[in-house]
């Protein structure tokens, strides 16, 4: 059985195509020409070079699989050209989605996020019924993937698509090389470049969890269905402590006010764009979803599907070493 991954050079991608070998898949990974593919050395799987917003290359890709994994996705807080992430995100998930289907795939687990899910006002665990809606979403990242998902429940619905959805929390653990903007929190936490934190909170999980978790979803998973992949809530003065006895220092121990949390973000974008540095440390749609709690709950997943996830610790203690042992601490 020849199974597709979108994104497999990834963080969560390449997570996911280690579970599917592990299980027997014969795996082909999909990636474009710039991908950085050190996640993928010494493991076999058919490389396939394209792009989600290239139709031709997307229906190479697909031909001959029987089940697919979308995991390709634009995450940045922050873009200098966001039709670039609808692009991606939206055309791109159409794309797949729509080969999907004249290819007769068996079975798609598409990964959306819990950012399209609106977090409770109150700092209470949401759930899969906690439906926001396009308005709510703060920042291209969290519209983009909005609009995602709303397409494959839609071609759930009007073409039987047979999609399985699964919104992960917020994965840490080796391989996170780009890195996404939760291994920069680590990196800097672990580095001594963050004095202070703002009073919010994350669903943490390793990303290992994750990956095992698209695995079940395929396996026992129903159409049309979401499926939250999380693991532990904490707030960030929490991870930050928890960071700092892994690296043996003391935590920062001043509470920053969102205001001025806001104010080091418009500085931080404006530099971005003098400099051209790429994504700035602090964003202020970032500062604007930290403004609630994001915490949630596996629960339906672990019932329906048999998820469960390991301590927070071991994928902190993992990505910690693994950014040490390749060269990303200063």
């Amino acid at each position: 059985m020849t199974t597709l991954v979108t994104g497999a050079s990834g963080f969560v991608g390449s997570a996911i195509v280690r579970c599917l070998i592990d299980d027997g898949h014969d795996v082909r990974a999909l990636v474009r020409p710039t991908s950085d593919l050190r996640n993928l050395e010494n493991l076999p799987v058919d490389v396939v070079e394209g792009d989600l917003t290239d139709s031709v290359s997307v229906k190479k890709a697909v031909n001959g699989c029987q089940f697919l994994f979308h995991a390709a996705a634009d995450y940045r807080l922050w873009v200098p050209d966001p039709e670039a992430m609808y692009r991606n995100n939206v055309r791109g998930t159409r794309n797949v989605m729509f080969e999907a289907l004249r290819n007769g795939i068996r079975r798609v687990v598409y990964t959306s996020s819990v950012a399209t899910l609106a977090p409770s006002a109150n700092g209470n665990s949401c759930n899969e019924g906690s439906c926001g809606c396009l308005e709510d979403m703060i920042g291209h990242y969290k519209r983009s993937k909005f609009l995602a998902e709303e397409l494959v429940q839609r071609l759930v619905q009007t073409c039987d698509l047979p999609a399985v959805i699964v919104s992960p929390s917020t994965p840490v653990g080796p391989r996170d090389i780009k890195p996404t903007a939760t291994g920069r929190i680590i990196l800097d936490a672990i580095s001594g470049r963050i004095p202070a934190y703002v009073d919010t909170g994350l669903n943490i999980v390793h990303v290992h969890d994750v990956a095992e978790g698209h695995r079940l979803a395929l396996q026992k998973g129903t159409v049309g269905e979401r499926y939250i992949l999380g693991g532990e809530n904490m707030s960030l003065r929490e991870i930050l402590k928890e960071l700092a006895a892994i690296n043996g220092h003391s935590p920062p121990r001043f509470r920053m006010p969102h205001s001025a949390a806001a104010l080091v973000a418009c500085v931080s974008e404006a530099c971005s764009k003098i400099s051209g540095g790429g994504e700035p440390r602090v964003t202020r749609d970032g500062v604007k979803m930290a403004r609630k709690h994001m915490f949630f709950s596996s629960g339906k997943a672990r019932q329906d599907l048999g998820y469960h996830f390991r301590p927070v610790k071991e994928g902190l203690s993992e990505a910690v070493n693994w950014f040490r042992d390749n060269g990303y601490c200063d």
